[in-house]
């Protein structure tokens, strides 16, 4: 019976040290683990490429590079800026989404992401990328010749309401973004344009100069430097706050009370949909730090170019938005995929 008793006794004391050395074996598997997933990503290792979709000299390329710049002392490497275009800005955008997903190629993004699909002219969407930061948002400003008979914008409404389809607005091009934001525009205060297409802001504003057309809604930042020559003049903001590219012009709701909700352009990082975000959420650090750099704000504010800056997630919803809101816009027009 004794010899009986202790082999029980060695068998539960036994089954105890197991049971405690499993657990400690556990624990210390569970903490290595945990050390491992806690560990920084070995990232970025080389240089990172940014992709712009756009023609080097314009607009996007030139922000794309002054923020290139300001984001390489951030990220320890250096931002190669690579100009993939064609078809609008799809051809580049199409290209960075289908890069490889390791964060070494980022694509700045265009409001044109958000208005080719629904145009049909497309193949991807802003859902094939995960968006790494907004930097930056110009609002359309509606503009007319320094000489022209209308000195507010209250006036012009005024005159478009009595005279339907007969004020002539020049835009980028029919479908780009200053025609929709005209258009929106045109719905929210019942009034009727007559919108005149061209080949870009540029020939837009140069028609507007000779007296071809009554006014142009592109950026503050195409038409600064005729303003501030006194050649022309801007009648309102189409945003909810004023421009630092035009001071004392007010916004559309400060001129006339309405609160429309007119879409302007924008500018962004974005990379593949499948990037890890452990090396998004070092891409999102140093391009928003980058973006708030002064050398990059004083490039920006001498150009008339705005500053907005959103981190990832804040982004992905302004895309959404923009997404939803031209997906309803564009087919209203005739304009979507046939």
């Amino acid at each position: 019976m004794k010899k009986k008793g202790l082999r029980s006794l060695l068998a539960v004391s036994m089954i105890f040290t197991i049971a405690a050395l499993t657990a400690c074996g556990g624990k210390a598997a569970t903490d290595k683990s945990s050390a491992s997933a806690s560990k920084k990503v070995d990232f970025p290792k080389k240089a990172v490429t940014l992709i712009v979709p756009y023609a080097a000299g314009g607009g996007t390329d030139s922000t794309a590079r002054a923020l290139a710049k300001a984001a390489e002392k951030h990220l320890g490497q250096a931002v190669t800026v690579v100009n993939k275009t064609g078809g609008g800005g799809s051809v580049g955008m199409t290209e960075g989404a289908n890069s490889k997903p390791d964060g070494y190629t980022v694509t700045m993004a265009t409001v044109e992401l958000t208005t080719l699909p629904h145009l049909g002219l497309s193949p991807i969407t802003y859902e094939n990328f995960k968006p790494v930061a907004l930097v930056n948002y110009d609002p359309a400003a509606i503009t007319v010749r320094a000489d022209s008979q209308w000195k507010t914008m209250k006036e012009f409404l005024d005159y478009a309401k009595a005279h339907p389809g007969e004020l002539k607005l020049g835009n980028s091009g029919t479908g780009a973004i200053w025609h929709l934001g005209a258009v929106t525009l045109e719905k929210g205060a019942g009034v009727k344009f007559n919108h005149i297409p061209f080949e870009g802001a540029g020939p837009a504003i140069t028609a507007l100069l000779g007296g071809h057309v009554d006014a142009v809604p592109v950026s503050a930042a195409e038409v600064k430097a005729q303003v501030d020559t006194g050649k022309l003049r801007a009648l309102a903001i189409n945003d909810s706050k004023p421009s630092a590219a035009l001071p004392g012009v007010k916004t559309l709701k400060e001129e006339t009370g309405l609160t429309v909700e007119v879409p302007g352009t924008w500018r962004g990082i974005a990379v593949p949909k499948d990037t890890p975000d452990e090396i998004v959420s070092i891409l999102t650090d140093a391009f928003t730090k980058g973006a708030s750099d002064q050398e990059f704000k004083d490039y920006m504010g001498k150009n008339g170019l705005g500053i907005e800056i959103k981190d990832a997630k804040s982004f992905g919803q302004h895309l959404k938005n923009n997404h939803d809101q031209f997906g309803k816009l564009i087919p209203e027009l005739g304009l979507g995929k046939k």
